[in-house]
């Protein structure tokens, strides 16, 4: 491992955090403030639906369809955009992304039927393609891994952040929007809520900078401390580096997180598009304001309890039994919803479904990055993200038919609970698994 050869290793270490703390500063406020904008415009058809479906006609069926459709262009190009963001830097490439997707989103509004609604949101799957493989991705240039867990925590706390800001700013638009200049309170969400990643997509080309090299707002020395750290990274897993990009990526312990991540992501996928309609349904929420707000319950839940969950993790160093835990929190949570027939107690279900669920995924993401050298870093993760979102594609179809078939949420609910549980096996058998030889 690189080390730093100094006589007064406590001013080393000062140089260190005071390094750490001014990219942390600098990047992850930013970065955070995006990915809950993507958060919100990947969620906002959930509430949209609250009103949208009956002046569509859709059926839960048709609706579920809609954000597979979604998905599966997410998918397709999935790791195309991250090796494409790899070449041509994040600066480029997250701007091109937001403002694209932007414009994409916000052309929601003009849907008239399922066909138009199904082109659209293929579109914005299309567009949005590689942004949070390419987040994670560009933290691994800037973020040590001791403080990984944090930073991919820190960010993916966006989400709960905008299924509350969702909650209640789409309940309110929803509710106090409808009728104005001729349009439907659905229409001006995806208006509303699109147009701030256009705006956001032209700051992020100023504001970001492609690698530590290239940071005029970092002096010599911080720029020397962090390219140390992050070196020792690379040291650390020096056994990837004498293995091909390939091979790296086709490892078994890569292709089993991937699985397990397809499986973990269907129940964050219930989360967003479907927790409005679970929250009116099965908790009795009537007005859309009211269903907005007590969305807004379990997220806040989740806010509270990522920071500490991604801070013991990175203080202990522990990574596996903190994904697992979380995943066994989220499947507990379902089975309250599933089965206790008191709304208090299945609000209660979803606290523990949403902040399981968001713990889990931030932590995970410390297991591929820890296998992978920087070179297998951008298809890896890529490949983990598109297999994962064809859970995404999967999971709004199969719980839509189950919930038109047997006319309640009990039965999609149960299919993503039993998901969880193969994800819990799949985590564990990677942990015991060895590297692949050089």
């Amino acid at each position: 491992m690189t080390t730093i050869s100094v006589a007064d290793g406590g001013s080393v270490q000062n140089e260190r955090v005071a390094t750490i703390r001014k990219v942390w500063l600098r990047l992850i406020p930013f970065l955070f403030v995006l990915y809950v904008i993507n958060y919100l415009d990947r969620i906002n058809i959930g509430f949209a639906a609250l009103s949208m479906n009956k002046d569509l006609a859709l059926t839960a069926t048709t609706f579920g369809l809609a954000n597979s459709i979604f998905y599966i262009g997410y998918v397709a190009c999935e790791i195309p955009s991250n090796l494409l963001m790899a070449r041509y830097g994040a600066r480029i490439w997250i701007a091109r992304i937001l403002i694209s997707w932007g414009l994409a989103s916000a052309a929601t509004m003009l849907v008239v039927g399922p066909n138009s609604l199904y082109l659209i949101r293929f579109l914005v799957g299309v567009l949005e393609a590689g942004f949070v493989p390419g987040v994670l991705l560009y933290l691994t240039y800037w973020i040590p891994s001791s403080h990984r867990a944090r930073a991919n925590g820190y960010l993916m706390m966006a989400q709960p952040v905008a299924m509350a800001l969702g909650g209640g700013v789409s309940g309110l638009i929803l509710d106090h929007s409808n009728g104005a200049f001729g349009l439907q309170g659905w229409r001006w969400l995806f208006l509303l809520e699109g147009l701030p990643a256009v705006i956001l997509g032209v700051v992020a080309y100023r504001y970001l900078t492609d690698k530590p090299k290239n940071a005029n707002w970092l002096d010599e020395p911080e720029k020397n401390t962090l390219t140390l750290l992050l070196a020792d990274d690379q040291a650390a897993s020096g056994r990837q580096t004498k293995v091909s990009v390939w091979r790296q990526v086709t490892d078994v312990r890569i292709l089993l997180l991937a699985l397990a991540y397809f499986c973990l992501v269907n129940t964050l996928n219930a989360n967003g598009s479907w927790i409005p309609t679970i929250v009116r349904e099965v908790l009795k929420a009537y007005s859309l304001s009211q269903v907005g707000f007590i969305t807004a319950i379990p997220a806040l839940a989740a806010l509270v309890l990522m920071p500490l969950w991604n801070r013991s993790s990175d203080r202990m160093q522990e990574r596996v039994w903190h994904v697992v835990a979380a995943m066994a929190m989220a499947a507990v949570g379902w089975l309250v919803v599933i089965y206790v027939p008191e709304p208090e107690w299945r609000l209660v279900g979803l606290i523990f479904t949403v902040s399981g669920g968001f713990c889990a995924m931030s932590t995970f993401w410390t297991l591929p990055q820890s296998l992978l050298s920087e070179a297998a870093r951008p298809a890896g993760i890529g490949l983990i993200s598109a297999v994962g979102l064809l859970g995404s594609a999967v999971s709004p179809a199969v719980i839509g038919f189950l919930r038109d078939l047997t006319g309640n949420f009990s039965a999609g609910l149960f299919y993503v609970t039993a998901l969880l549980a193969v994800s819990i096996a799949l985590v564990l058998i990677v942990s015991r698994l060895r590297p692949v030889a050089a």
